[in-house]
Order: structure tokens, then C-alpha cells, then sequence
């Protein structure tokens, strides 16, 4: 292991509960408009775990978004057995890692939001790309174990995905100046 990589610690993992949970609950019970009844829902707080994945770290906004995605299911009525836990909640996740992780690599987020236009561009390009990752392969799951029509799941889910997606710079902006005190007890990973 190289001397520069970070070990997940105890806090992280408690971070990891946290985050998740508050994703799971924002979802369930911050989201109330269903778009396909008992399978997907318009997630008004689609952005939170991007934006965690922004301002704690990539591994932080994964975890924020499997367990968000778990707790969302059960809390929402929409679990689906194998679904949920491994399609779902994987692709979720890596929505959620991704944009950070390819946008930060040799640099802190206060260089990548020095250039604010630059980085809503780019923000937006890989929120948004890999939020469209993530619903088609979330939607051949679901078709593939509820027998919905895969282009219906694609296109309720992009509705309830990627708007709320597109959000994203525009919370990571002016969240990162007031939350970077917080990275000496909350440790970005």
C-alpha cells in the first residue's frame, strides 16, 4: 500500500450509516410524487449523494448511495429482492463515486471550484453521464425482475433521476466553502 492512500476508519464507517440513512430517509419521505407505483418515485434530493460524493469523498458518496438506496426500498415500499441490494443500489452508488472520483484525481475540490464555470460544466457532464449509466442498467435489473418494458423503466427513471441530478454544482458550490472546517471530523474518503 502506498504511503498517500487512506484506510477506512471507524468514523468513516459510521459516516458511510449516516449519510446513507439521511439519503434513504431524504428519499422516502422527502420524494412523494410515485412514477412508477411501488418501483420508482421522482427523488427530489436525486443530487445529495453526488454532492456527498463531492464534499466527502467518492468512497463516502458510494456507500451514501447504496445504503441510501436500501433504506429508500424498505422505508418506501420498494424493495425488490436482488434488485435492490445489487443492481440498484451498485449502479446508485457508483453514481454517486464517479463524478468525484474522475473530476478530483490529483486535485483538492477547492482547485476544481477555483474555476466555477469549468467546474459546473464538468459537474454536469459527469453527474449527468453517469446518472444515465446508472438508469440504463437500473432499468434492465428492474425490467428483468418485475417484467416492466425497459424503455418504460428508462424513461420514468431518467425523469426522476436526472433533473434532480443536474442540480448537483450548483449545491457542491456553495456548500464546499462552508463545509471544508468539517473535513477535520468528518474525514473525506
Amino acid at each position: 500500500m502506498a504511503g498517500n492512500e487512506k484506510k477506512i476508519t471507524f468514523v468513516n464507517i459510521i459516516f458511510f450509516v449516516i449519510f446513507g440513512v439521511l439519503t434513504g430517509v431524504l428519499w422516502a419521505y422527502g420524494s412523494p410524487i410515485p412514477l412508477i407505483p411501488g418501483a420508482v418515485h421522482l427523488r427530489t434530493f436525486g443530487f445529495f449523494i453526488v454532492a456527498v460524493g463531492f464534499l466527502f469523498g467518492p468512497v463516502t458518496g458510494f456507500f451514501a448511495g447504496y445504503i441510501g438506496t436500501i433504506v429508500w426500498a424498505l422505508l418506501g415500499g420498494y424493495f425488490i429482492p436482488l434488485h435492490s441490494p445489487l443492481a440498484d443500489g451498485i449502479t446508485v452508488g457508483l453514481s454517486a463515486a464517479l463524478p468525484a472520483y474522475i473530476m478530483l484525481r490529483g486535485r483538492t475540490l477547492e482547485e476544481a471550484i477555483a474555476n466555477k464555470k469549468r467546474f459546473i460544466i464538468e459537474c454536469l457532464c459527469w453527474s449527468v453521464l453517469f446518472g444515465c449509466l446508472m438508469i440504463l442498467s437500473t432499468s434492465l435489473s428492474l425490467s428483468y425482475f418485475t417484467g416492466l418494458d425497459y424503455w418504460f423503466c428508462v424513461i420514468w427513471i431518467g425523469i426522476a433521476d436526472v433533473a434532480p441530478i443536474v442540480l448537483t454544482p450548483f449545491v457542491v458550490l456553495p456548500l464546499a466553502p462552508r463545509l471544508k472546517r468539517i473535513h477535520t471530523f468528518v474525514p473525506w474518503m
